[in-house]
């Protein structure tokens, strides 16, 4: 089992940052992870993932070129960096992870933490 905790959210106006964290307890190190949001009425969807010895990540499209994702072995921890924020980033985030990235990707993963709310005020 792997317990994953977000932390890092809250309300910022346009154009400013947030940092997401998510916590993860047990085995990290082999496990890909990603951020997901969820707006209200919308589907839930990729944010970004990052493999499991962080040399790759993947955005969505709509994130690209603002929101970075890292990982930390030694804290067991994995962020997101959110730059240049928009109202239409206001979501729920959720940290999600697998022993494959394309599972990430595929918003397939077997763990799955419990959210934090994101709020861009225009």
């Amino acid at each position: 089992q792997v317990q994953l905790v977000e932390s890092g959210g809250g309300l910022v106006q346009a154009g400013g940052s947030l940092r997401l964290s998510c916590a993860a307890r047990r085995t990290f190190n082999i496990y890909a992870m990603g951020w997901f949001r969820q707006a209200p009425g919308k589907e839930r969807e990729l944010v970004a993932a990052i493999t499991e010895s962080g040399d790759d990540t993947y955005y969505s499209d709509s994130v690209k070129g603002r929101f970075t994702i890292d990982r930390s072995k030694a804290k067991n921890t994995v962020y997101l960096q959110m730059n240049s924020l928009k109202p239409e980033d206001t979501a729920v985030y959720y940290c999600a992870a697998d022993s494959l990235v394309r599972t990430v990707v595929n918003g397939n993963s077997d763990y799955w933490g419990q959210g934090t709310q994101v709020t861009v005020s225009s």
